[in-house]
């Protein structure tokens, strides 16, 4: 059989693709489909609905309208389930199981019989899950989000997930929200269906997705419960029948290029920190290496440019009514690979030049008065992170940009559960806070644990913040002087694990560096007195299959098998 579309498309094997094709229409046949209509163009749809997932509330919704899109560009349109992830409901974390999605998700792209897809994410963790899919499936395809909540209410003060979550939680825990106040704070934080309202993680992975050209124009911010999410949904449909037709598969879209341009994007609107892992993975399925040095030269001359919690005041939907991305594109002109190709069929410059003109609004800001001089992101280096560190230094206190404290040292999750509240923890505001076994290995999963709360004897005596270091993540709707992804991590042996209560840490946001001021006699006693933690350890399952092969957070975290190696590339460029 030479047309291998459609529904001839990767046929069970029966030993006779004739019969194959047969059973094949014949069962489909029993939901209802005619010859003509199995005789289209087949786009299937990831559906990730799910009761566990509120940001995909909407996903019935979105999965009605890109059918509709799809039927009117004269293709089939099928849906089928995929992992669906949410941050507050996977244990214990949903980093652990991003790469299970994407696995799950790849397997069925190339299993069942598409021409092209359309792949509904939102939460966190689903839509790195589905470019990483879609770069090693490399079947036509492109995201549609299910888009930001709007904001809530609380006493006249506006409110938005997570951020405020974070802000008014530090106030509960010093003491100046009470139990029933914080209660009815929550029951308005998350006020409709969709993913966190600031430019956390969801947001963040929306911008870059759309800047890496893997999403159609105007659909980074588009609120869930707007028409305009519906609208975009359908002409996604049609586009993905367009995009079948002319084969055009990710690996033309996501280029070093366009990866270039989605980092400079992350910079520039002062993204969450899990954006520079998610992209590494992303790009590590096509071979491409993201060089942190390279990166970290990209952010001393992009600056933050969207006044959005939790680097500036605003949420996602100040940012739609802005223009959304394009309005940010549009300011970044010139830092931009503009000739880069996009999933609409054109160049990211004629995606642009397309939009409508832009009108006065002060959500993004000019070069020339921004938010932040340089970008949301500083990559560190030193004797405590060989092989990289990060700080989200648009997010974190100014004064503490520079300083040197006593190391105040936690062992583990559970260790910190069980000490950071005691009154009797021997720490001041002055000290450096360190969390250490919680990197991918280590936890396992490198969860959102790097956002270390403040104890809470120094909460009570008005502390907001400190500087806190650690091998795990942190939301990317938190803030603060918060140094996270320590490579290697502690687990592996990494120099975290060497550091002891009372040393000296000194960080330098502005010069790059993170020291731990022992002598290296010292440190090469400790190492060799050094064992492995028992937690990274598991005798089953998928949590094995991570423990064996993920890769540390320099390298995105993905399994090591997964990664297209030798790197052909690099970015950004």
């Amino acid at each position: 059989m030479a047309d291998r579309s459609g529904m001839k498309k990767g046929l069970t094997r029966y030993g006779d693709e004739g019969f194959a094709l047969f059973l094949r229409k014949a069962f489909i046949k029993a939901m209802g489909y005619s010859d003509a209509a199995l005789d289209r163009p087949i786009v299937g749809i990831a559906d990730t609905f799910s009761g566990f997932n509120p940001c995909h509330r909407t996903a019935p919704d979105l999965v009605a309208a890109i059918k509709r899109g799809v039927a009117m560009a004269g293709g089939l349109a099928v849906e089928f389930p995929t992992v669906s992830l949410h941050e507050s409901f996977a244990y214990p974390t949903s980093m652990l199981y991003r790469n299970l999605m994407a696995m799950d998700t790849e397997e069925m792209l190339g299993a069942l019989p598409m021409d092209a897809a359309v792949m509904i994410g939102g939460c966190d963790k689903t839509v790195p899950a589905q470019l990483m899919a879609a770069a090693s499936a490399n079947v036509p395809s492109l995201i549609v989000v299910t888009g930001p909540m709007m904001t809530g209410d609380h006493k006249g003060e506006r409110l938005g997930a997570c951020t405020d979550c974070r802000r008014l939680w530090g106030l509960h825990r010093a003491g100046e929200i009470d139990e029933g106040e914080i209660e009815a704070i929550g029951g308005k934080l998350m006020p409709t269906a969709g993913t966190c309202m600031v430019m956390g993680t969801a947001s963040t992975m929306a911008c870059m997705t759309e800047a890496l050209g893997m999403m159609l124009p105007g659909g980074a911010a588009i609120p869930a419960v707007m028409a305009d999410r519906l609208r975009h949904a359908e002409a996604s449909g049609a586009r993905a029948v367009a995009m079948a037709k002319e084969k055009l598969t990710p690996d033309r879209i996501m280029t070093p290029q366009a990866f270039a341009n989605a980092l400079r994007v992350l910079l520039a609107i002062g993204g969450s920190t899990n954006g520079l892992i998610h992209i590494t993975a992303v790009a590590g399925r096509l071979g491409i290496e993201v060089d942190l040095a390279a990166f970290d030269a990209m952010g001393r001359e992009t600056p933050v440019l969207v006044d959005l919690k939790p680097s500036g005041a605003g949420y996602m939907e100040d940012l739609h009514k802005a223009g959304g991305l394009t309005t940010v594109l549009r300011e970044l002109g010139e830092l931009l690979h503009l000739d880069a190709l996009t999933c609409s069929g054109k160049t990211l410059g004629e995606n642009v030049a397309d939009a409508p003109a832009g009108w006065a609004q002060d959500v993004v800001r000019p070069r020339t008065d921004p938010v932040y001089a340089e970008g949301g992101i500083a990559v560190l280096r030193g004797n405590l992170c060989p092989g990289s560190a990060i700080i989200k230094q648009s997010g974190a206190s100014p004064e503490l940009m520079r300083h040197s404290g006593r190391a105040v040292v936690f062992d583990s999750l559970e260790d910190l559960t069980a000490r950071i509240d005691d009154p009797d923890l021997d720490v001041t505001a002055d000290d450096v806070l360190v969390l250490r076994n919680a990197g991918p290995k280590g936890a396992p999963g490198m969860p959102e644990s790097g956002y270390i709360p403040i104890p809470k004897k120094l909460a009570q005596q008005g502390v907001r913040d400190m500087v806190r270091i650690s091998d795990a993540r942190m939301s990317g709707t938190a803030f603060g002087s918060v140094v996270l992804h320590v490579c290697p991590e502690a687990a592996v042996g990494g120099p975290l694990a060497l550091v002891r209560d009372g040393d000296t840490i000194t960080l330098d946001v502005p010069a790059r560096k993170l020291a731990l001021e022992v002598p290296e006699d010292e440190l090469a006693k400790r190492r060799a007195a050094w064992s492995p933690p028992e937690t990274a350890r598991a005798e089953r399952g998928y949590k094995r299959l991570h423990l064996d092969q993920v890769s540390q957070a320099d390298e995105g975290c993905d399994l090591d098998f997964l990664t297209q190696r030798p790197f052909t590339a690099k970015t950004p460029v």
